[in-house]
């Protein structure tokens, strides 16, 4: 039997429904030999890390599938189907073009850097292709964040590509009919992705991957047995946690500095 309800009693789901316009992209985990090469390019490190993200004008939360195989013969009449592989769907990233093109020679370099290894001036005739190795130009740690407008951080839903790369670099169209905002779009791929916030911090505490740690242990809580010190120590960004009763070195030393990538609110 359907019970009855009233707007009201639904009412509070329904105007808590998240917007699709509040997120933030950030590029991170870019091995040394590739940060240099795109570095020599005029797109650097600083630019990676802070600035090209916020040029992200549109981009996709990532989806995942199941590749299946069908058993039969299990139960008499039956056709199962099982899962065997979890397969990833590429994202397709869209770029605000900036007036120095950093954008463009961000992911046009980067492309250059994977089938650039033959160590042939590019100008040469006698110019070929030869790929680099997946671990110099894959990236573990770009990130999407969707958050809302009164950006809680506990209710924000964060995604880290681990393997990513740029795929395919679309064509950028310009003319000389009315002028619009340049745009550059290119597809990535990944080989897997990680739902939800992975940190030293996160995973100390038993919230990574999107736990619920309602009742955390005091001795793994900020004001317990975590004190927080200088933003970037020991990481190079963000902020760090170390037990009460030591001192920074000390937790060091005994592999205790937890890092996170926010700051204390």
């Amino acid at each position: 039997m359907v019970s009855k309800k009233s707007i009201s009693s639904f009412k509070p789901l329904l105007t808590n429904l998240a917007q699709t316009s509040q997120y933030q992209v950030t590029f991170g985990g870019l091995s040394l030999p590739l940060k240099q090469h795109l570095n020599v390019r005029g797109v650097s490190s600083f630019y990676i890390g802070e600035d090209i993200g916020l040029m992200c004008s549109s981009a996709a939360l990532p989806g995942s599938s199941f590749g299946t195989a069908d058993i039969v013969g299990n139960y008499m009449g039956v056709t199962e189907k099982m899962a065997h592989t979890r397969l990833y769907t590429q994202i397709e990233l869209e770029f605000y073009v900036d007036r120095d093109y950093k954008v463009l020679k961000f992911l046009e370099h980067w492309m250059e850097f994977i089938s650039g290894g033959s160590g042939v001036q590019e100008n040469t005739d006698g110019y070929y292709y030869r790929m680099s190795y997946p671990e110099d130009y894959k990236c573990n740690q770009t990130k999407i964040v969707k958050f809302e407008r009164d950006y809680n951080k506990t209710k924000e839903l964060e995604y880290t590509f681990i393997g990513m790369f740029p795929l395919a670099l679309n064509a950028t169209a310009v003319n000389y009919g009315n002028s619009e905002i340049l745009k550059a779009t290119a597809t990535f791929n990944f080989d897997r992705y990680l739902a939800g916030k992975y940190n030293s911090l996160t995973v100390y505490q038993g919230s990574s991957g999107n736990k619920q740690n309602n009742n955390p242990p005091e001795s793994k809580t900020q004001s317990g047995g975590l004190k927080p010190v200088s933003p970037g120590a020991g990481a190079g960004q963000g902020v760090s946690f170390i037990p009460q009763d030591l001192t920074y070195a000390e937790a060091l030393a005994q592999g205790k500095v937890y890092n996170s990538p926010y700051a204390v609110q």
